[in-house]
């Protein structure tokens, strides 16, 4: 089945002023991008209405969180449905950055997921392992696991609108990569468990996205994986070579 390659940028916390802001959409604008590519970006939640306005139609957003209530006394969270109202299509929910530094679990991730649908945004859901987890040979467990929380909460339809990001959290602005091996393997053992948990159908539909220092110079070989539907990009995106990386499936840079 062919899947469209898809490419997001998350942002994270970063740019720290609006003319970095106003420069990295500049140069997204101006640029040559390969038209049969998703491309996708996350921006700080502050961030997201304003670049909505000036971003090329080409180019959608994502949310970097939410919670799982529509509304409430809940200070500090935003809402599926203020995002949807906002025009935002995307959320990214599971990252290993909330996993680890606030302490989600994937039982949350998966009602954050729920929640997200019900609202029909789509899911850039993340899962991965870390650097212990891969020596121990845990990887794909953990994969399996962190995904099995959202399949005990979704119905095989609602999987037509989530991306699964895997992102080995020992490889996450680290300056380590996967190799292209072991993205492609890990990737296959993803489908192979959607296949199992879900549907073959599911599986073979899903795009099943690498994330973990990706840059210009690694993003071609990993390209080419037939398991590797695209990329989720961190500190690169915020970078001229994001266009790159973007633009990875075509021949000559």
């Amino acid at each position: 089945m062919s899947r469209q390659f898809f490419v997001g940028g998350n942002f994270k916390m970063n740019p720290n002023c609006v003319a970095d802001k106003i420069a990295l959409t500049k140069l997204l604008n101006e640029a040559q991008l390969d038209p049969s590519v998703e491309v996708v970006v996350s921006p700080p939640f502050l961030y997201l209405i304003p670049l909505k306005e000036i971003i090329r139609k080409e180019i959608q957003l994502a949310a970097q969180n939410c919670y799982f209530k529509d509304a409430g006394a809940f200070t500090g969270e935003i809402s599926p449905a203020q995002l949807k109202d906002a025009g935002i299509p995307y959320v990214i929910l599971g990252h290993s950055e909330r996993r680890t530094l606030f302490y989600e679990t994937s039982e949350t991730v998966a009602l954050k997921t729920k929640a997200a649908l019900a609202s029909s945004l789509s899911v850039i859901l993340c899962i991965g392992e870390t650097l212990e987890q891969r020596e121990t040979g845990q990887t794909t467990d953990v994969c399996a696991a962190q995904l099995q929380a959202v399949v005990d909460v979704l119905k095989e339809s609602d999987w037509s609108k989530i991306v699964v990001a895997y992102e080995p959290v020992w490889a996450i602005g680290t300056g380590k990569v996967a190799t292209s091996k072991q993205a492609q393997d890990t990737h296959a053992d993803v489908r192979a468990f959607l296949a199992k948990a879900v549907s073959p159908a599911v599986a073979a539909a899903t795009r099943i996205i690498y994330g973990g220092s990706v840059n210009k110079g690694n993003c071609q070989e990993l390209a080419v994986q037939p398991d590797v539907d695209g990329f989720l990009v961190g500190g690169a995106s915020l970078k001229p070579e994001f266009v790159d990386i973007i633009n990875a499936t075509v021949k000559k840079l």
